[in-house]
């Protein structure tokens, strides 16, 4: 992975490029942002320009032998972990990455690194469920791998997929190791949340923040994908600087879970306007059948809905890209959203993806969350 094949971000790759050639290259790094923003593709980049034996044009050669073993995420000095599980285990079974290895390179290559963590989990094939954790033995493994020293290159590189996923035992471990590195070693963590990492993690790592694609970026490869500008652009609002839910919108497949998301919206709404706390409940219970990306889907949703219904009560509504169903409900609905409420809500959302996040239960976290959001409508009546 060169980082001329990453799309968009030219000035962070740049930086990147130049912590490398001035030997600035702290051991301990955390890229933060979201998957489809192209942030473990940008991972491995960085540690292919840094095994790269001849580098040509600012960016790794691509032929040469660590080249293309790094392509393949098969370079004997570059490790990787990522959450795991599995599902009917057998009693005293431990689960490990090296076991996944293989599915891990098949995905990377399927989906040029760029996948979310409910797709890997459903390659793993955890259920709606379960998830995937980085538990305290894959610690110990990772103390292992890299006490030896490197086979071919000058550093160790070792690249830990969410770490947020790491129970207390195994983030603990990780810490002893962050705190006193063996010398040329390099951990990179790529996280959606850092949030929720110990702060005592993220204050020995250097953060990079990967950003969302600019809009301007994603509507020239909605336009070289064959669609018209107005469609260009509206995709590339829409797909809110990520990768694959631009992909997404270009395929049409977003279209039926869009409509379900903003049916599940409207209903919320409407029933929090008419003060039907039964009803609300019962909404709440609809919601724990989704699956968690799902869930996940319906709240990005939801912030869109509430910011673009708020940008129509501003007066700003010719700058929205709301069209059809969506545009008509929010004209009407827009009387209820004002500065009295946004903020309050969009925390509300804020709040109830990251306790679905954390395994929080579905039932209890809809439940508060649609009486919270009934009690903030009803603030503009």
């Amino acid at each position: 992975m060169k980082f001329s094949d990453i799309i968009g971000h030219d000035d962070l790759k740049r930086r990147l490029r130049q912590q490398i050639d001035a030997g600035r290259i702290s051991h301990a790094q955390l890229f933060s942002g979201m998957a489809g923003y192209g942030t473990l593709p940008l991972a491995l980049a960085y540690v292919q320009y840094l095994f790269c034996e001849n580098h040509i044009d600012d960016d790794s050669c691509g032929v040469c032998p660590s080249c293309q073993q790094v392509a393949q995420l098969a370079h004997p000095d570059l490790h990787f972990v990522f959450p795991v599980n599995k599902r009917e285990k057998k009693s005293g079974e431990v689960v490990t990455s090296d076991m996944f290895i293989d599915l891990w390179r098949t995905v990377w290559r399927e989906k040029g690194g760029i996948f979310t963590a409910e797709e890997w989990y459903e390659r793993l094939d955890l259920g709606k469920t379960m998830k995937g954790l980085i538990t305290a033995k894959e610690s110990e493994e990772i103390i292992r791998k890299l006490q030896f020293k490197s086979f071919s290159s000058a550093y160790k590189a070792m690249i830990i997929w969410l770490p947020e996923t790491m129970n207390q035992e195994a983030a603990n471990k990780i810490l002893k190791i962050l705190e006193e590195p063996w010398k040329k070693t390099l951990f990179i963590l790529v996280s959606e949340r850092p949030d929720l990492l110990l702060q005592t993690i993220t204050s020995r790592t250097q953060e990079v923040t990967v950003s969302g694609i600019d809009n301007a970026t994603l509507e020239r490869l909605a336009l070289s994908k064959g669609r018209n500008a107005t469609e260009a652009r509206n995709m590339a609002r829409l797909a809110k600087g990520s990768l694959l839910e631009l992909e997404s919108l270009m395929r049409g497949e977003s279209d039926e879970a869009r409509h379900q998301y903003f049916e599940l919206f409207c209903s919320l709404m409407r029933l929090s306007y008419n003060d039907k706390h039964l009803e609300l409940i019962e909404w709440a219970e609809e919601m724990t059948t989704l699956t968690r990306e799902a869930q996940r889907q319906f709240f990005l949703n939801a912030v869109r809905l509430l910011r673009e219904s708020y940008m129509l009560h501003a007066g700003l509504g010719s700058i929205s890209y709301l069209w059809g169903e969506e545009a008509d409900f929010c004209r009407k609905f827009a009387p209820f959203i004002g500065n009295q409420n946004i903020e309050i809500l969009v925390r509300e959302i804020e709040t109830a993806m990251m306790e679905i996040a954390q395994n929080g239960a579905p039932r209890i976290v809809f439940t508060h969350f649609a009486l919270a959001v009934s009690k903030q409508i009803n603030r503009l009546k």
